[in-house]
């Protein structure tokens, strides 16, 4: 039996990636290593918590004597490491704590593998979940970001999961130590935190708040449906080139204000509102400090050698967001009211 630790699992794509796993593979013990800060929740796994070959454990990746003992007491395999502070705007007002949880909470967990795995590293994988964004921005032409492009962040979040990416591969090539590196693009679907774009502004449509859009919202992000990317992961985790990377992405460029006004139809109709009636709502703001203009991956790598593709369309996907976020409008109001937290403050403390 394989023993995976999966840290931010409580979060969005972990939520998903440990759901997977716990339900494809009951030979192998899933243990979910969250701090819980707002972005986790434990009510994204409502529906596999009681699974035998399921555990939580409230933990700080940070903290290098608790993972220590995690990884001496829990005999851990694999590590499937999804952790991170992710949000661009908090990242430029905060650069501190991204450092902190991106940067030294990898290095934290690479150590502990290291001690433990001894150099006995047969059967064993350390797996780093990063983002496109340490790439830098792209013009608008037909050029990707591929595994060969060069790192050249932008955000403190960026450089931050950048410095976290060199620690990955500086503990293969000094030490031995087998991991693997992918590289995602924007993802969307189910129990993603509102306070990212498609979660946000389908909650402001359903309260009639504004959509703020940054600039003119000409920048370019390529989406991937997050259930499509917990099933990379897996296939990636099983079938990888040890000490390599795979962009991961779904071939779906879209401009920001485009996919907002699909948005805002898909919705009004879900709604029963006059189609676009919503659109009033869209307020153009400020631009983001270093916003960068268009991120988009070229998964070629992944298909060629390992035969994954998104299994959804766009139209699909973001047809299937929409009905569950509006289905589903008591998990959002748990989220934007707060109680969430208060609730795991005093089932946990502060620990």
């Amino acid at each position: 039996m394989k023993n995976i630790l999966i840290t931010g699992g409580a979060g969005f794509i972990g939520s998903h990636v440990v759901r997977l796993f716990v339900n494809k593979y009951p030979e192998y013990n899933i243990i979910n290593l969250d701090k819980l800060t707002y972005a986790g929740n434990l009510a994204n796994l409502k529906d596999i918590e009681n699974k035998p070959n399921y555990k939580f454990i409230k933990a700080d990746i940070c903290d290098f004597d608790n993972i220590m003992k995690i990884f001496s007491n829990e005999k851990i395999d694999g590590v499937l490491h999804l952790a991170a502070e992710s949000h661009v705007d908090r990242s430029i007002k905060d650069p501190f704590t991204f450092a902190q949880t991106n940067v030294m909470g990898t290095l934290s967990l690479l150590q502990a593998a290291k001690h433990h795995w001894e150099g006995n590293y047969e059967g064993k994988l350390f797996y780093h979940i990063s983002t496109d964004e340490v790439y830098g921005a792209l013009n608008f032409d037909n050029t990707l970001f591929t595994e060969n492009t060069s790192y050249d962040p932008h955000s403190p979040y960026s450089a931050s999961k950048a410095s976290s990416d060199h620690f990955v591969r500086a503990f293969h090539d000094t030490y031995g130590l087998p991991v693997v590196i992918t590289n995602c693009s924007n993802n969307y679907g189910p129990y993603q935190f509102p306070e990212k774009l498609i979660p946000l502004f389908l909650n402001n449509i359903r309260n009639n708040k504004p959509l703020p859009v940054y600039g003119k919202g000409e920048n370019v992000r390529d989406w991937l449906f997050v259930e499509d990317h917990a099933r990379a992961i897996d296939l990636i985790f099983h079938k990888c080139k040890i000490g390599d990377t795979y962009n991961i992405g779904g071939f779906n460029e879209w401009k920001n204000i485009d996919l907002i006004k699909v948005m805002i139809r898909t919705a009004d109709r879900i709604l029963g509102r006059k189609e676009g009636e919503s659109e009033k709502l869209i307020t153009y703001v400020k631009d983001r400090a270093g916003h960068d203009l268009r991120y988009a991956i070229d998964s070629t790598k992944l298909k060629t050698e390992l035969c994954w593709e998104p299994s959804l369309q766009f139209e699909e996907g973001i047809e299937k967001t929409i009905k569950w976020y509006l289905e589903n409008q008591d998990w959002v109001d748990n989220i934007t009211s707060g109680d969430y937290e208060k609730y795991y403050k005093e089932m946990y403390g502060n620990r």
